[in-house]
C-alpha cells in the first residue's frame, strides 16, 4: 500500500464528480483515475490530471489501485463489485448496493468469502448530526420508540431524464432517492419488519413510478409512514434540510419526525420536543436544539474508507447494511405491485 490510499472512481456522473472532489479534499487518498466510457469523462479525467479507462477492468489491469469507488448506473454494480472483490480492491460502492436483493446478496457474500472490504455509500451515516439523534435514541432520551415519519419530495426537472437508465425499471425515486432513507431510518429505529405500498407513475407515465407511499411495521413494534415523489416543489427532503450538498438550496425544515414515549425527535433540525410537567396534552411542550458539529459527510465517508482499505476499521456501512435496505425497497416494490403486506426477511 502506498502512503496514499490510491482510489479509482468508477462513474463520472453527479454523484461520481462529488466523489473526486471529496478525495481530492482527503490527506489520506489520492484520486488515480476515472473510469467512465462516456466521451465526456476523458475531459474531466484531464481537469483533475488523471488517466481515463473506458472500463473497469481495463483499469485494474493497469495497476496503481488500493480500492475503488463505484459510482456508475445501478445495474453495473453488481459486475462492478464483483470484479473489485476478485481482484482484491475494497470498494465503496454508490447506493443503492444493486439493483436486485440477489444482485446484493452475492456481493455481500463474493466480500465475506474473499474477505475483502465493500462499504456502502449512505453517506448521511457519516453527518456528525446523524451521530448525535443515534446517541439520544440510544441513551434513551426519545423512551421507547413509537411512530415514525418521513417525507422525500423533490421535483427533478425534464433534463434529469434525457438519461435513458433513469426512465427504466431500476431507477425512479423509490431505488434512487428513498433508498438512503430507508437505510437512516433503520439506522435509527431498527429493523423493519413489513411493508405496505402504493405507487404511481401519472405524472410522467415512464416505466418507473414518479410517486411513492409506505407504511412500514417496524420489528420493535413502531410504525411508520413515508413518502416520496420526484415531482413536487418542495422543502421537505433530505437533500434540502441537510445541507450537505451545496447544489440544493437550503431551508429550515424537516423531513423525518420520530416519536417516543418520553419525547419525539425531528431531524436534520436536531429538535427534540418534551413536556415540561407530567407526559400530558395538557403540558406545555418545549423545544430543544441539540448541538453537534458539522462536516461534509462524503468527505467523512472518504475518510473513513481510506481506514478501511487499510485494514485499521470496518466499514460503517457494510454491504449488510445495504443489503438490509434493499430487502425494504424490493418489499415495497411487491407490496406496491401485489397490493399485499409484505414481510421483510430479515
Amino acid at each position: 500500500m502506498s502512503k496514499f490510499v490510491r482510489i479509482a472512481l468508477a462513474g463520472a456522473g453527479l454523484i461520481g464528480r462529488r466523489h473526486a472532489a471529496a478525495v481530492r479534499t482527503c490527506e489520506a487518498a489520492t484520486l488515480t483515475c476515472i473510469i467512465d466510457p462516456d466521451p465526456d469523462a476523458a475531459n474531466f479525467a484531464a481537469e483533475h490530471g488523471v488517466p481515463c479507462f473506458r472500463s473497469l477492468h481495463d483499469a485494474i489491469a493497469a495497476g496503481g489501485i488500493d480500492a475503488v469507488i463505484l459510482a456508475s448506473p445501478n445495474r453495473a454494480h453488481v459486475d462492478g463489485a464483483l470484479s473489485c472483490i476478485a481482484a482484491g480492491l475494497p470498494v465503496l460502492v454508490e447506493k443503492p448496493l444493486a439493483d436486485t436483493v440477489e444482485g446484493a446478496t452475492a456481493i455481500a457474500e463474493a466480500g465475506e468469502k474473499a474477505g475483502v472490504a465493500v462499504a456502502v455509500g449512505h453517506h448521511r451515516r457519516h453527518n456528525p448530526l446523524v451521530a448525535t439523534a443515534k446517541e439520544q435514541i440510544a441513551q434513551g432520551a426519545l423512551g421507547r420508540i413509537v411512530a415514525v415519519q418521513g417525507f422525500a419530495w423533490l421535483m427533478k426537472p425534464d433534463d434529469y431524464f434525457n438519461v435513458d437508465w433513469r426512465r427504466r425499471k431500476g431507477a425512479g425515486p423509490v431505488y434512487l432517492n428513498l433508498i438512503p432513507d430507508i437505510d437512516l431510518l433503520q439506522h435509527l429505529c431498527g429493523p423493519i419488519a413489513g411493508v405496505q405500498a402504493l405507487e404511481s407513475n401519472a405524472v410522467r407515465g415512464a416505466e418507473v413510478e414518479d410517486t411513492a407511499a409506505l407504511l412500514l411495521h417496524f420489528a420493535s413494534g413502531a410504525l411508520g409512514t413515508v413518502t416520496v415523489s420526484d415531482t413536487i416543489p418542495a422543502p421537505w427532503s433530505w437533500e434540502l434540510t441537510a445541507r450537505e450538498n451545496p447544489a440544493y438550496p437550503a431551508t429550515a425544515q424537516s423531513c423525518y419526525t420520530i416519536g417516543g414515549t418520553l419525547a419525539s425527535l425531528s431531524l436534520p433540525d436536531l429538535t427534540l420536543w418534551q413536556t415540561s410537567g407530567a407526559r400530558s396534552w395538557w403540558s406545555p411542550v418545549s423545544a430543544t436544539k441539540l448541538i453537534c458539529n458539522f462536516a461534509d459527510p462524503l468527505v467523512r465517508q472518504v475518510k473513513q474508507f481510506c481506514r478501511v482499505a487499510t485494514g485499521v476499521e470496518p466499514p460503517l456501512v457494510s454491504a449488510r447494511d445495504g443489503l438490509a435496505a434493499l430487502k425494504v425497497i424490493e418489499a415495497a416494490k411487491n407490496a406496491a405491485a401485489t397490493g399485499s403486506a409484505i414481510a421483510v426477511d430479515p
